[in-house]
């Protein structure tokens, strides 16, 4: 049985402009082990993805249909004292600012002594050594007097290497990562990427790994699901999506990417902006950015296709005879 199972997820939100439909039909699953990455531009449903399935979205304006099972547990079914139960041992969380993440009042070594000791029974010292090896393990330097820290009193890559710690202190079988590298430098954030893959090996989790970064994608991902306006578009291992990508938003993500080679060369954008969540029209979302649309597009969504070997995608143009397109 998959540790991650997500069936037909609809959630929208109410706003003074009108209900915004945010995730539209998402089913995915995740087995144990696996490092998924969830690509797309900001806005498309990426960190509503995880925050879901972390019972984290503001319940009075918020409205959820759908499956989500994480290690056998019915997730939307859970009330607030069993799903804070899970949170830590079964799933972690990663979040895009440490420094938001944590509690300013409170030094960062107190805060993961609190939350191992809020899930499992052992002593204080026990909790203290453990917060050590887990400093020690993401390569914190110092590890003992930076435990006393404050969260202002560390560098973003500190932070972010402390909120890695917070995130494995209970040793959790899921853990989400919610762009964990945006803010940082780039020798800083390759730093965290491998760091990531190396602890995911060892301790045999399995991630769900947000970005909007190709080449965070393929550095990390054992898996791609690209997303746009609350869909999945398009699926399948990182070798077989990014050496045969079958959506045209896959193609112009990847056409829009500052690469080496490129010095002299005018960078392709994908024309337009990302749709109006509380305006979406029918058929693709993506037709009026897409330079492959044909009249069918505006009429229908278009079904999930097989482009390949695990490889899906959501495209009249994929696998369709050419009558259908006519």
């Amino acid at each position: 049985m998959s540790l991650v199972e997500i069936e037909n997820l609809h959630v929208s939100f109410r706003t003074d402009e009108g209900t915004a439909n945010v995730i539209n039909g998402v089913d995915l699953e995740v087995e144990p082990g696996e490092v998924v990455c969830i690509l797309g531009e900001s806005g498309s449903g990426k960190s509503v993805t995880l925050r879901a399935l972390m019972q984290l979205l503001p319940k009075r304006r918020t409205t959820i249909s759908g499956r989500i099972r994480v290690a056998e547990h019915d997730i939307l079914s859970l009330d607030e004292r069993k799903m804070a139960d899970l949170r830590g041992p079964t799933v972690a969380m990663i979040f895009q600012e440490p420094m938001t993440a944590f509690d300013p009042v409170f030094t960062v070594g107190t805060q993961i002594v609190e939350t191992i000791k809020r899930h499992e029974k052992i002593s204080e010292r026990e909790a203290e050594a453990r917060a050590l090896e887990l400093f020690e393990r993401v390569r914190i330097p110092s590890p003992k007097a930076r435990l006393k820290n404050y969260p202002f009193e560390m560098s973003g890559g500190m932070r972010q290497r402390a909120m890695i710690a917070l995130a494995l202190s209970c040793r959790p079988s899921l853990l989400l990562a919610d762009e964990p590298t945006t803010a940082l430098d780039a020798t800083v954030q390759i730093q965290i990427l491998l760091l990531l893959r190396e602890l995911q090996q060892e301790l045999g989790m399995a991630i769900m790994f947000v970005t909007h970064d190709i080449g965070v994608a393929v550095e990390v991902g054992d898996r791609i699901a690209v997303m746009y306006a609350g869909r999945f578009v398009e699926m399948g291992s990182t070798r077989e999506v990014f050496s045969r990508p079958a959506h045209p938003y896959t193609k112009g993500l990847m056409a829009s990417t500052v690469h080496g080679d490129m010095k002299g060369q005018r960078m392709k954008a994908i024309d337009g902006s990302p749709p109006d969540l509380t305006r979406l029209l029918p058929g693709c979302a993506f037709e009026p950015r897409c330079g492959e649309r044909i009249p069918v597009c505006r009429q229908v969504v278009p079904a999930i296709r097989t482009a390949g070997p695990g490889h899906t995608a959501a495209c009249v143009h994929v696998g369709a005879p050419a009558k259908e397109l006519a």
